[in-house]
């Protein structure tokens, strides 16, 4: 049946299961339905819709910079204030959640990574959180995280507190202060909530997906404007993984990136000190080594000059008998077959016609007329052998325009590569 096929396509990259996480399912599914019937039923007002916006914002700041990746330090009252925020979620206590998104940094793309995105789509948007497999996460250093008082804290009470600020807050809001209890549930409770689950989910997914590569290409995170807009900045997934101690994950000015501004405000008020960025020469070169791989593939994907040392080294009395049955330019010590290319030289056929088994190179430079950069380029095609004792040819003259900032490779062939000591042994 189609729909089976679907699914086993969707699903085929999954590891074993062994079972299913009856209450993460229920959160996945009951939430969203609520909001659906809210929206299909209940009143909309705007107060409402701005504060489930504001709240979904709240939502969004969460764990991830402070406590995943230790990017900055943050004054007590901010570490309340986020840890809350990470609890409205309903995504697990920061601890439980930390420890695995340092796995998934520490091991990415392999079975050690929670959400490994080389099991499908499915898997890392929701399979992990829903289905007991017989994966285990990567071990990876919490002991900050063991030490620290409110995260363990709010561990050990992680149940009371996302039903307090995920579901009871939200409905209170709206309820006390303008009477909308139905909004407060359906709207800034259930519908946040859902937007909030998926919008986090699609780091783990789509954005191991879809977009670019900037930094690098070595594993799968990408940057995207989307997912940036739906998460507070954390979209530019494939600069977070290059950098992720960085308290950044936009590094341009321009980029969308909410919660980098909320960080550095936090600063700016001395409630968050020791930003941690890595060094922008670094991230340049990163930035230049995908730009110069991407201009090296389009490289080597066009037709360039014969190299000197596959022509042929003829003599003058070689080159002027050649050229007696086809049209034969001398320019720069090169000998050049412009033949083909009669009919189609802007001075005309016979031009060319008269210079053959001539040396055109003063003409070529100027002499007669001072060629561009595309016909210095179509010239060095056409070379087809280097006249024996030539005149001496200047470097300018030698490289044609389009190769002068060639790009090169320094990874040496496999047979070529160096044998270090210790695998001498």
């Amino acid at each position: 049946m189609p729909g089976s096929h679907l699914f086993q396509e969707l699903t085929k990259g999954f590891p074993t299961i062994t079972g299913i996480r009856w209450f993460n399912l229920s959160v996945l599914v009951l939430t969203p339905a609520v909001a659906v019937y809210g929206l299909l039923r209940a009143p909309i007002m705007p107060k409402t819709v701005t504060c489930a916006i504001g709240y979904y914002i709240y939502t969004m700041l969460g764990y991830h910079r402070l406590w995943s990746h230790r990017s900055y330090n943050a004054s007590f009252p901010l570490q309340v204030f986020l840890i809350l925020a990470g609890a409205s979620a309903v995504q697990g206590s920061c601890y439980w959640w930390a420890r695995r998104h340092r796995s998934h940094h520490r091991y990415t793309d392999t079975d050690l990574d929670p959400y490994n995105s080389e099991r499908g789509l499915l898997w890392t948007h929701i399979g992990w959180i829903i289905f007991d497999s017989n994966l285990k996460a990567g071990p990876a250093e919490i002991t900050d995280l063991r030490k620290d008082p409110l995260v363990q804290w709010q561990h050990r009470w992680y149940f009371y507190i996302q039903a307090v600020f995920g579901y009871i807050l939200p409905m209170c809001i709206p309820g006390l202060l303008w009477n909308d209890w139905l909004g407060g549930f359906y709207f800034v409770g259930a519908l946040r909530m859902t937007a909030a689950h998926h919008s986090t989910f699609a780091i783990n997914s789509i954005a191991h997906y879809l977009g670019s590569t900037p930094y690098d290409d070595k594993h799968t995170p990408r940057d995207h404007l989307i997912s940036a807009l739906l998460t507070m900045g954390e979209g530019y997934h494939n600069f977070h993984h290059q950098f992720p101690m960085d308290y950044r994950n936009a590094f341009r000015w321009y980029q969308w990136d909410p919660t980098k501004w909320f960080i550095a405000t936090c600063h700016w008020l001395g409630l968050a000190s020791h930003l941690r960025v890595f060094p922008s020469n670094e991230i340049e070169k990163g930035a230049l080594t995908m730009k110069l791989k991407a201009l090296k593939d389009i490289q080597d994907s066009l037709e360039w000059p014969v190299t000197s040392d596959k022509l042929p080294v003829v003599t003058w009395e070689t080159f002027q008998e050649e050229s007696k049955s086809r049209t034969l330019l001398l320019v720069s010590g090169f000998i050049h077959d412009a033949s083909e290319f009669l009919d189609n030289h802007p001075g005309g056929r016979a031009l060319l016609a008269s210079s053959t088994g001539k040396d055109m190179t003063a003409a070529f430079f100027g002499g007669v007329y001072g060629h561009s950069h595309a016909a210095h380029n179509l010239l060095a095609m056409m070379r087809v052998g280097i006249l024996n004792g030539g005149v001496e040819m200047p470097l300018e003259q030698v490289v044609p325009p389009s190769q002068r900032l060639f790009v090169a490779s320094n990874r040496p062939a496999e047979s070529e590569r160096l044998v270090t000591p210790l695998e001498e042994q």
